[in-house]
């Protein structure tokens, strides 16, 4: 049976949508409205090869919701809003209380709620888009895909800190990770091309774009992950240092008096490539810069990349050998140049990376000696969602509208 699924990333300031056709996976529209809260925000759809741009007061993510659920009415991208069967929505933090997407009634969505405390920039409007989708379509069933519901197999070695045990036990402070939807879709996309089970394989999957994160999954499952209690940990990120030495942070405070909140601005939005190239967040600009001779810019370029060769060394000593390394997101997917600087001399790994094929994107990027397979992988955490809804709620309602056999 064909279903149409919504999946959903509401942002502080944006709705993000794709409409799917499961199970095919086909893209039935995507789009975007910006700027919600002003007299200008800016609602963007694509359907069926065309494109439809307008500018527009939204007042709220209500009205945002909404003016989307018009729109694909009015743009015949449906005939009616009953074809939609699910909605999946992109949840940030899911703590402990979930190791899996959950279909969502008021029990879950008061725990979504009370995990604000974890993520308070994210998790207070994705509970927010919960309760306008629900509102808007009363009766169709909906899932939360959590980001971190993906590292709930990491062991108790890979996701506790060395701290006083009360702060893990009274306070939730663990490695908890993120882009889990993501490190799950291209893992699981690897071993089908590969034609390869999952379970029998040793990843280490690489999203870099603006937010960078690693994962070392094992038989599918993420055993290691280097975003932490928050997604500023890990690798250098665009505005984000990734790990540093705890100490500086009081040294700093000490000498700039600067508060709690100033240092975490610090931390997350006046660090990584832009902090140390002094230049942009942006991968290319920061790229651009160092091609001109601009020597911090190729520092910070260098720093980048040491960072996440730094983490596949220790994720292959964990994994105890190496069979495929992906890259994904806008820098994994997009830039040559990151993906050879952070494959050079891995030769003893038996990773052998072909430049030929590099510089054309080609969909494996090793020479055809090489040991290890090197993927680039476009992520579709839309797909990934829309997916979780089909598995978790619709066969549910499949088997209640199912006719009895005669």
């Amino acid at each position: 049976m064909s279903h149409k699924i919504m999946a959903i990333n509401a942002g502080s300031s944006s709705l993000k949508f794709q409409l799917l056709r499961l199970p095919a996976g086909e893209a039935l529209c995507q789009g975007i409205i910006e700027r919600i809260g002003l007299q200008d925000a800016v609602f963007t759809l694509k359907a069926a090869g065309q494109k439809w741009q307008e500018t527009l007061p939204v007042a709220d993510h209500h009205a945002a919701a909404h003016l989307l659920l018009d729109r694909l009415v009015s743009h015949r991208v449906v005939a009616s809003l009953k074809e939609i069967d699910g909605v999946g929505h992109r949840v940030a933090h899911g703590g402990e209380a979930f190791k899996d997407s959950a279909l969502i009634d008021s029990s879950v969505l008061a725990k979504i709620e009370a995990l604000s405390e974890l993520a308070p920039l994210h998790n207070p409007v994705n509970a927010l888009g919960i309760h306008v989708f629900r509102q808007a379509l009363p009766g169709v069933p909906m899932v939360a895909v959590f980001d971190t519901s993906f590292h709930q197999t990491l062991e108790e070695s890979a996701f506790l800190y060395p701290l006083p045990w009360r702060y893990y036990s009274e306070l939730g402070v663990r490695r908890y990770g993120f882009h889990g939807t993501s490190h799950k879709y291209v893992s699981h996309t690897l071993a089908e091309q590969l034609g390869v089970p999952l379970s029998a394989l040793r990843v280490i999957s690489c999203h870099l774009g603006n937010g960078a994160s690693l994962c070392a999954i094992k038989g599918g499952k993420s055993v290691n992950t280097s975003m932490g209690f928050t997604p500023q940990a890990g690798v250098m990120m665009g505005t984000r240092s990734g790990d540093i030495d705890a100490s500086i942070l009081p040294w700093v405070a000490q000498k700039e008096g600067k508060t709690p909140q100033q240092l975490n601005a610090l931390l997350n939005n006046e660090s990584g490539l832009l902090g140390v190239s002094g230049v942009s967040p942006d991968y290319r600009d920061v790229e651009q810069a160092a091609q001109q001779g601009n020597r911090r810019a190729a520092l910070a370029l260098t720093l980048f990349a040491e960072r996440i060769r730094a983490t596949i060394g220790s994720y292959v000593m964990q994994l105890g050998g190496l069979d495929a390394l992906i890259f994904t997101g806008g820098i994994g997917e997009n830039s040559r140049s990151a993906r050879q600087a952070i494959c050079r001399n891995m030769q003893f790994l038996g990773l052998e990376l072909d430049e030929e094929k590099n510089q054309r994107n080609a969909s494996f990027i090793q020479r055809d000696t090489s040991l290890v397979k090197v993927a680039v992988v476009n992520t579709n955490e839309e797909l990934m969602i829309a997916r979780d809804v089909l598995r978790i709620a619709l066969p549910q309602r499949d088997a209640q509208t199912a006719e009895p056999c005669l």
